[in-house]
């Protein structure tokens, strides 16, 4: 395991006040982080993913595989105190080269306000700061989370179409049971292919984003949204369009055309079973993350389209999951947004 920093410059913004983001939070909750972002080091390249993991073995093999083959150089893993091999199984499949591994067991409330502190965001300032100078990007996302370059074969080679752009949001594109009512067998990017038909269309906690930053530009921090120290909060899509983080929900703004992120929120009633009583490592009480996952799950099972993108992606370029043998697809359908 690489060695870790212990550099955390930053300020909280508080839910309860009106924020960087211009927004009124009724939470008490941080929010977003304000950071001086990092120096760029001498020779910096490539593109990092940062997340937050806790008792993720039975998938973070095909997710690390799979971001590996489109050419992602090292992964910043906050670990929350997993209990189930996760790491061991991460350190089978990366050298200490490509990996770093950061003991992330946070639940903490300020005394004085009641405020919780979110620890996935202070994760992510925390990445950006220690790591950040080393990389062209970092890509803030979860293990039920893939990005699928749509024309071109690398994530880097994606990016490019966002015509250099510090601050890019990829909506979610969330997909549901599929028909399964227990796990599956094979990967789980493979096994799901139904998703939501309109994902501009969403609403509530079925719609949102996720980011890739430059880390030397980034001023803000968020789980969803990123401030930078030239353009402020606003954001560009994977095209190049740019909005306001206000403004990025408008219909004109989702894309896929170049980079579509693959949401596998629900999986099988099984998993989504297991999902809900687990809870949430962060926020929220029991009831409350029931109530939403709920919620959730109703809005992207309401109206779902087949979306084989992924499964042709795979075959065509033979990635290897860890399965001795990738199915190819059925059919092959080209890929729509």
């Amino acid at each position: 395991m690489n060695a870790v920093g212990v550099r955390l410059g930053l300020a909280l913004s508080l839910s309860g006040s009106y924020n960087m983001f211009g927004w009124k939070s009724k939470r008490s909750f941080t929010r977003e982080l304000v950071i001086t972002p990092p120096d760029p080091l001498a020779g910096r390249h490539g593109i990092s993913i940062v997340a937050c993991v806790k008792n993720e073995a039975p998938y973070i093999e095909e997710w690390v595989r799979f971001h590996r083959s489109i050419g992602v150089r090292h992964f910043h893993i906050y670990d929350d105190g997993s209990t189930d091999g996760t790491m061991d199984t991460l350190r089978s499949l990366l050298s200490a080269e490509f990996l770093t591994i950061v003991p992330w067991v946070m639940r903490m409330r300020d005394q004085a306000t009641s405020v919780v502190l979110n620890g996935q965001a202070i994760a992510f300032a925390h990445a950006l700061l220690n790591f950040g100078g080393a990389y062209d990007w970092m890509a803030f996302i979860d293990v039920d989370e893939f990005l699928l370059p749509r024309r071109d074969r690398t994530l880097g080679e994606a990016l490019r179409h966002a015509k250099g752009f510090p601050n890019i949001s990829l909506p979610w594109h969330m997909f549901g049971h599929g028909g399964h009512r227990l796990r599956p067998a094979g990967p789980v990017c493979l096994s799901y292919t139904m998703r939501v038909a309109h994902p501009e269309r969403q609403d509530g906690n079925a719609s949102n984003f996720k980011c890739i930053v430059d880390p030397t530009r980034v001023s803000g921090v968020s789980v969803h949204r990123f401030c930078t120290k030239d353009f402020g909060d606003r954001t560009s899509n994977d095209a190049g369009m740019v909005a306001s983080v206000r403004d990025r929900k408008a219909e004109a703004f989702f894309s896929a055309q170049y980079l579509q992120l693959n949401h596998y929120y629900l999986k099988s009633e099984q998993e989504l079973a297991e999902k809900v009583a687990r809870g949430w490592s962060f926020d929220d009480t029991a009831a409350k993350y029931r109530q939403k996952v709920a919620e959730t799950a109703r809005s992207i099972e309401r109206d779902v389209v087949e979306d084989r993108g992924m499964a042709v992606f795979i075959a065509q370029n033979k990635i290897d999951l860890g399965q001795s043998v990738i199915p190819l697809p059925e059919q092959r359908h080209d890929r729509t947004s």
